[in-house]
Parts: C-alpha cells; structure tokens; sequence
C-alpha cells in the first residue's frame, strides 16, 4: 500500500502552497514515484480552468498524474451529496479514486480544502473526516497571521485537541505566517510538542510571513479586473506591492510614488500616464509596476505617437471598462497566488517551507506513523477493502433467498460493483418478475432446485451422508427441495464457493445444513460466529456472539483461534484478548477457570499467536488501563480480537459496543466450518447483504488458497 499525508488548514488565509510545495519537494528527492492528490476542489469558474494547487504541482514537479485522477470531487458536487443525503457515497467516490493512484505510487501527498464556504468548522471537519477514511496522517497548518505567541498556542492546542477526538496521527502542526520573536517560536513549538498525549507528538514548527509569496502580479490584476493590455505585455510578472488612486496634479501625485505600486487613474488623465513612464526613465523615482486607465477611455492619438517612439520603457498600462471607484472595490482583498509558471516564488516557497521545517525529523514522524495507522481503518476503509479484495478473485456465492427483495437489491449492487458470481435459488418465474417490478437485471444465475438437472445427484448425496440417521431417499428428496438445503449441497460438491442465508430464514435453519453436510473443518471442535466491528478508526473482531451459549475451556480455546484465523483473513493483525470479569489473577471463581484454562489449551494448540487471559474488556483495549494492570503485557491494550467467555456476554456486549460507538456490526460470520456458509439477520439491510456476500466471497478464497484449489468459473 502506497504511503500518505493529508495536509489541511483550520481557516482561510492559512496559506498551505508553500507547505504543499516544501513537502512535494521533499518527497520528490526520497521517493522514486510520487502522486497528488485533492479529494475535494473549488468549482472551476469558468469550468475549463482547473485546479490551481493542482496545476502547480503537477507543473512544477512534473508528476505523470492525469488531472482527472488527481482529485475526487468538487466542493460544489460534494454539498450536494451531503445535502441531499449522499454523505456516505461521497466519501466512497473520494476513496475510489484515492485507491486508483494507490494501485499506481509509491506516496500520495493530499492537500485539504481552500476554506472556501466561510463555515471554517464545516470545513476542518469535513477535511478530518476525509483524513480519518483515507487512513492517512495529517500535518496541520495553524494560522498565526496577527496573532502573538498565547494566541497562537491556544488556537494550536484546541486543533490538536480536535484531532485527537477524531483519533487522526497527526505527523506535525506547521504555524504559518507568524510575526513573532524567535525566543515565542521556541516557546510555541515547545508548547506545542508537550501538548499532545499521542503515542508519537507531532513535531512543530513555526514559518514566518512571507509578503512577497501573496503580492499580486500585474497579470492577476489584469486577468481580475478582465483587462487589455496597452502596453508592456513582456512585463505583466512585475510584482504589485500597494494601489494608487491617482487624483492630484502631477507635482503632487509624484511625491506619494512607492516601489511596485500600481498606479490607477481614468483614461482621460494623460499627463498622469506620461509621468508615470517618466519616472520609470528616473533614478529620482522608485519603479512602479504599472498602471491601470478606467471608465473605458482611449489615450488620444497624439499622447500614444508620444509613447511609441519613447524607446526603452515597457511599463505595463492596463485598461478597463469601469470606473476608478469600482475598480478598485474589485482588486480590494485580492492576493496573488503562487502561479506554475512563477519559478521566483515558486522557489522562495520552498527556500521558506525548508529552512523552518527540519526535513528528516519530519521524514521520520511520517515513517513512524505510517507503520502505526496500518492497524487503523474506518468502516468505509474496510467495506471498500472487502468489496475490493472480493473482486479481485470472483467466487460463485449462492442465495438461497432468491425471491427476496433486499437479496435482489443487494444482488443488482453486487454484479455491477462485480464483487462475485451469484446463483440465486427459488421460483425462476417469481424471480424474474421481481426483477422487472425492481427495475432490475443483473447477470445472476437463477435455479429452481426441485427443477435442476443436479437434483437427483444431489438428493442422492444427501441421501449416503445421512442414511445412517434413518434418511430415506424419498426424504432426502424432499429435503433437498428445500432452498437452503439444496443451496448447501452446492457448496459441498463444489458447484458454489460459499453461501449466504438468513434474511427470511431462521439462524437455525441455515446453519443446521451445513452442520449435516458441510460439517466441521478437521480438528475443530465446534462452529462458532464472529462479529467485524467496525469503529471509527479500526475493525475490531468479536467472538461468539451469536452461537453457542455456554462453551467450555476447549471450545473457547477453538473460538479464540478460529476468531484470529477469520481476523488474519481480513487483514487485521490478531491479538487475541480472553475476556473475562477479572484480570491476571485479580478475580475467582468458576467462570474465570474457564478462561485460564481455555487460555492454556489455546497457547498449547498455537503457541504461535499473540493471545493472553483473562483480560477484563478495559484492559484489554485502553492503553491506560493495561499499563497499570498489566504493563508488560504484549495484547492488553492493543487487543483486536475479544472473545467473550459466554454468548450473554458476547451478543450484549456487541450490542452495546454498536449502539453507544456507532459501529458497524459486520456479522455473524461463521467459522470452523468446511466450507464458507454465513448467516444474515432477518432485519438486515442492503448494505448488511453486500457486506456478507463479500466476507463469504473472501472467506472462500482464503479456503481455496490453503488447500491449493483452483476455483472455476460457472458457465
């Protein structure tokens, strides 16, 4: 996976180009393949012109990153997902086309949003919240334009504080455009460092303000104000340092001339112009930058004839259609930008950005960081992996409730996102015509089992497992009419990959087919759930809560190391919590027996895994709490993977966990058994259908790659 950094500001006017140039210079000096990346831009106005941070860092840089690709949506088009209640399929088109160039670069530098909506808090928010999905650290720009040094800690305190809610790493807070001693910059940069509670502070650093980098050229004001140019097109890159509305006589108007002033004054005042080119030809006079004629005036014929033999002056005069007054109404508040084809402040920038940041302190903190937020990924992060990882090898998953309508919803988002070949099981004239009331038509499979040419094997199949339990063949015919059932067989004779039931069905009756056919993997004493428990910065797994009420030493020996083989398939590194109401040897009683023996059986069988017990639930996630419980201990307070010794505890647990943290509870997900076969809630959603589909999906081809199989496509 590509490396990241997110760079945001909190307010307007914080001026991020010179950061985002420093840091792309530094990356282009360490790594061999950088890209660029903004998830939200300003809507172009008109719309052929394009980004400008993007423009100037691909420019300048020459990274070979198509602009398409180098930014996610507009402001514009954003707010009206959000508004329109989109919010999550914004995000999950940002991330998409982050993904793209993940698949291509080696590091992805991301710039914020310009704080272009006057809602600054709307604004850091929505940029923290793309921050936490991207999984990327951040580095902050703090503000610290007329500010002095208690101001500025207070205001780079408060941010910290607001990403460290969020639980963003945050690489270095950059305090920029300070006026301020060099003994406050040590003071703030201290104060800030000793601020942070995060595993790895942020250095920081603080830049001062650069005048130069904001002063407009005479071409900005041309191209505000909609200008023609008279004369001096070959210096429309002269620098503007102040206005001047000239008014007086020419004996006076003299006297008030400072350097790189642009002077502006109506087209009828030609003795204002010739002065003004004059005092060009003058040492007495500081150079101006140019002037603007307004009210839309010509010079006359005579004056111009004066000036074109005037040889050696190329001062740039400007002219425009509107008055004086509302000329400059229009330049007032206006800045210059740092432009791709300004290669003097383009350089200033990052001669700035370098000698106030120290770059391989800085290097260093982002390498730290990004070996620390592998572990950290959001729900969105992690359906987006799983629809991903599912794709990337198509498995035939079969749905026995094929008349359904949230399994043909699920099922129409699932051929187009092309995650894996369905076969839907149930009346084929129902379901076609479900379909068209939908008005949907996905490329499924459909079977009506009493009606395939395999019923009479499968019936036969079913048949030699069972008659030992009294089964006839009749019956086993019978049975196999049965959706669920019929489904089940598929899996085991290899014609289906996995399945998926329950959204019409009882637990039971999609788990007790795979019990009489699929039955458990060899070794393994039981079949049990877990839960994906998706918070807002890491998936967390939970076991059992869903199956088996009360489990002895041995089976929760067998749910633990089955819950780490389910978490090492889904990328999450297993670190195994034995939970129980006591920590370490605190607590008596028979129910933490249960645990310590289950923990020495467990380590016994896979001496291998990071796993301890009992933990009480605290210990085993806060950092805090375990270093005074258990200080040493290798999983307590970073556990991922909680198994819980009863399923009263488990299922409450989870439950509770969902509700009070707003997580996604991606689940159950059954383990132990042969082959993939998962269970769905009768009140599931959509979402809940695509997400089991491609935990089944992966699952399988985690199945397939230990045993060396080679899946085949279906006809």
């Amino acid at each position: 996976m590509a490396r990241k950094l997110y760079i945001t500001a909190t307010e307007c006017n914080s001026e991020k180009t010179p950061i985002v140039l420093g840091m792309m210079q530094m990356l282009v000096r360490r790594i061999r393949k950088p890209a660029f990346f903004r998830p939200l831009i300003a809507s172009p106005e008109p719309p052929a012109v394009r980004d400008h941070s993007i423009n100037l860092i691909l420019s300048h840089f020459g990274l070979q990153v198509p602009y398409e690709a180098a930014y996610g949506l507009t402001l514009h088009e954003a707010m009206e997902m959000m508004n329109s209640g989109r919010h999550a399929a914004m995000l999950e088109i940002i991330l998409q086309k982050f993904k793209a160039l993940d698949h291509n670069y080696d590091f992805i530098l991301c710039e914020g949003t310009d704080f272009t909506t006057h809602d600054a808090a709307f604004e850091f928010e929505l940029n923290t919240e793309i921050a936490v999905n991207l999984g990327a650290p951040v580095i902050v720009i703090c503000n610290a334009l007329r500010k002095d040094a208690e101001d500025i800690i207070s205001s780079a305190h408060l941010t910290l504080d607001l990403l460290s809610e969020k639980n963003l790493d945050v690489a270095a807070c950059i305090v920029n455009r300070a006026s301020i001693a060099k003994d406050d910059e040590l003071k703030v940069r201290k104060a800030i460092q000793e601020h942070s509670h995060a595993q790895v502070p942020p250095v920081a650093y603080v830049l001062p303000e650069e005048l130069y980098l904001h002063m407009p050229t005479v071409a900005d004001v041309k191209n505000w104000l909609d200008a023609d140019v008279v004369y001096g097109e070959d210096r429309l890159d002269a620098l503007v340092t102040d206005y001047l509305i000239a008014a007086m006589q020419v004996g006076n108007f003299l006297d008030y001339l400072q350097p790189g002033c642009l002077i502006i004054t109506p087209g009828d005042r030609e003795d204002i112009v010739i002065a003004g080119l004059a005092s060009r030809l003058s040492s007495a006079y500081p150079d101006i930058a140019g002037i603007v004629l307004t009210g839309n005036l010509e010079l006359p014929s005579s004056v111009r004839k004066l000036i074109d033999s005037w040889a050696g002056t190329s001062l740039p005069v400007l002219t425009v259609r509107e008055n004086t007054s509302r000329t400059m109404q229009s330049l007032a508040g206006r800045k210059g930008r740092i432009e791709a084809d300004n290669a003097q402040k383009i350089n200033t920038a990052i001669g700035l950005f370098e000698a106030g940041v120290d770059a391989a302190e800085l290097e260093s903190h982002i390498t730290s960081l990004g070996s620390l937020s592998v572990a950290k990924i959001t729900p969105k992060m992690f359906e987006y992996n799983l629809l991903e990882r599912a794709a990337a090898r198509k498995m035939d998953i079969v749905l026995p409730e094929g008349t359904e309508e949230r399994i043909l919803r699920a099922a129409d988002i699932l051929v187009r996102r092309r995650v894996a070949r369905l076969i839907l099981l149930g009346n084929i004239k129902d379901i076609k015509e479900k379909m068209s009331a939908l008005g949907i038509n996905p490329e499924v499979t459909l079977i009506q089992p009493e009606l395939s040419p395999k019923f009479e094997e499968y019936a036969e199949t079913y048949y030699e497992i069972r008659k030992k339990k009294g089964v006839r063949l009749d019956q086993a015919r019978n049975v196999l009419s049965d959706p669920t059932y019929y489904g089940t067989m598929m899996v085991y004779k290899n014609d289906a990959h996995g399945m998926v039931s329950g959204s019409v069905n009882t637990t039971a009756h999609t788990v007790r087919p795979a019990f009489e056919i699929i039955k458990t993997k060899p070794g393994a004493s039981i079949v049990s759930s877990v839960f994906l428990m998706c918070l807002n910065d890491r998936v967390l797994v939970f076991g059992d809560c869903a199956v088996n009420p009360n489990p002895t030493s041995e089976q929760l020996a067998d749910i633990a190391i089955n819950s780490a083989h389910t978490a090492s398939i889904f990328g999450i590194e297993p670190r195994v919590a034995m939970l129980s109401y006591s920590t370490g040897s605190s607590g008596k009683g028979a129910a933490v027996d249960i645990v310590i023996e289950a923990v020495k059986i467990a380590q016994a069988k896979a001496p291998e895994l990071a796993l301890e017990g009992p933990l009480q639930y605290d210990a085993a996630i806060d950092p805090e709490v375990a270093r005074a419980k258990l200080p040493d201990s290798k999983v307590a307070g970073r556990a991922t993977v909680f198994i819980f010794p009863d399923l009263n505890t488990g299922n409450n647990t989870y439950k509770a966990v969902q509700r009070a943290a707003n997580a996604v509870a991606i689940g159950p997900v059954l383990q132990g058994l042969n082959k993939p076969v998962n269970d769905l809630s009768r009140g599931c959603t959509v979402p809940d259908i695509v997400n089991t589909v491609a935990i089944t999906a992966v699952q399988a081809q985690a199945e397939l790659s230990s045993s060396g199989e080679i899946s085949k496509p279906r006809p």
